[in-house]
């Protein structure tokens, strides 16, 4: 196995080839020493995007499922490919886009230092290098979107992949306006690896995460992990008995409470709130403790974020609960202005926001509480803190 260490790195582009001289000139002397499946691989840290970070230990076997269920099925990486992964080497997904997924298929990894998210430097690396597959978290894209650039005709990109976050539809139907082509979404834990995509090639239903990815079977249960059906809501959960899919992680390291805990009946409970439909395909409203409980309402945050991004003052948002003397709790949005509303005046353009949402969700699902802020508070893989703006909201409490 080659090891690659990247120090001091501004640009370098590794091709499989390169791979190839590298292990003809190393040592055939060597010591092979034997593991199985499930023996352990790698722990990983997880966002931390509502509570502090647990560490998630994997067995061999996440490669595996990497391989014959991503690479080849949902990716369908050919060796003709470059694959422009932009994430940071410490998380989950830069294994699978820096590591087994491209190597495995015989591709070409594209790796590019940068201190930062700039959206100007990521544009204009798409038009110079030869790179026909992207992945990255959807601020990255929004953040393109949002600079009004001249064109987004890449002249060899060929397939965008986004996860870690809800991409919203009028992000993918602008993204494909602009480029040609729809996002298509994955989703994943770091306890999970990917679990369900939209394959490329395959239908996109704008907002939905797609369909299970093998070999998880995930549905949609209930507190005590019965299934649910089709189009009602509940938690994401993926079967763990009889048999535990290769590629779910082991357990929380050196915490037997919370890796029980995340037991339901016959399924491991990811947390997450979502829905499917009769096809397949799955619709994430929220974490579970992102669902806001307004007078006996059920209101998932994903939904009204998709309302304000419909907005044009609306560059960002995140929709939080917040306490409320009558109603126990409210709905409360933090909004990031694009640049031309800055100048607007704040209590009227928060009227104006209250009230496209009632048009276009319900009446009862928008926001009473509205705060205007310069940006929102995310982790280093673009993800938004949630939990600091419940602690703003709530205190401590909300992290218990």
């Amino acid at each position: 196995m080659t090891m690659i260490h990247l120090r001091n790195l501004t640009l370098q582009v590794m091709s499989w080839t390169t791979g190839l001289k590298w292990r003809r000139s190393a040592s055939p002397d060597h010591t092979c020493i034997k593991s199985k499946t499930t023996d352990p691989m790698v722990i990983f840290f997880t966002s931390g995007t509502t509570g502090f970070p647990k560490m998630a230990k994997h067995s061999h076997g996440l490669s595996l499922q990497l391989y014959f269920g991503v690479s080849r099925k949902v990716l369908q990486l050919k060796a003709t490919d470059v694959l422009w992964c932009l994430s940071d080497p410490g998380w989950i997904v830069a294994i699978i886009g820096t590591l087994f997924e491209p190597w495995t298929a015989g591709s070409t990894v594209f790796i590019h230092h940068l201190p930062q998210f700039d959206p100007k430097v990521i544009v204009e690396t798409l038009f110079k290098y030869p790179i026909t597959q992207c992945l990255t978290a959807p601020s990255v894209f929004r953040m393109i979107l949002q600079q009004n650039f001249s064109s987004l005709r890449f002249p060899t990109l060929e397939h965008c992949i986004t996860g870690g976050e809800a991409v919203l539809p009028e992000e993918q139907e602008k993204w494909r306006e602009q480029t040609g082509f729809l996002l298509h979404q994955l989703y994943g834990q770091t306890e999970t690896g990917l679990t369900c995509s939209t394959a490329r090639g395959s239908q996109v239903k704008p907002g939905s995460m797609g369909k299970a990815i093998p070999p998880f079977d995930v549905q949609i249960i209930d507190d005590k992990g019965n299934i649910l059906p089709p189009n009602t809501e509940g938690n994401l959960g993926i079967r763990i008995k009889t048999t535990k899919p290769i590629g779910l992680f082991i357990s929380y390291e050196n915490d037997p409470v919370k890796t029980a805990k995340v037991e339901c009946g016959d399924f491991y409970n990811t947390g997450d709130k979502a829905t499917i439909d009769k096809e397949g395909y799955i619709w994430f409203l929220g974490r579970d403790n992102d669902i806001i409980n307004a007078s006996g309402y059920r209101i998932g945050p994903a939904e009204v974020e998709n309302a304000l991004a419909e907005h044009p003052a609306v560059a960002e948002s995140a929709v939080v609960s917040s306490p409320d003397p009558i109603r126990g709790q409210v709905v409360k949005a933090f909004i990031v202005l694009t640049p031309q509303f800055l100048s607007h005046d704040p209590d009227q353009l928060a009227r104006e926001l209250q009230e496209h949402v009632k048009s276009v969700t319900a009446p009862y699902k928008y926001p009473r509480k509205v705060e205007f802020v310069p940006e929102l508070p995310k982790t280093i893989t673009g993800k938004i803190k949630l939990h600091e703006l419940w602690e703003k909201e709530f205190g401590q409490m909300q992290l218990q």
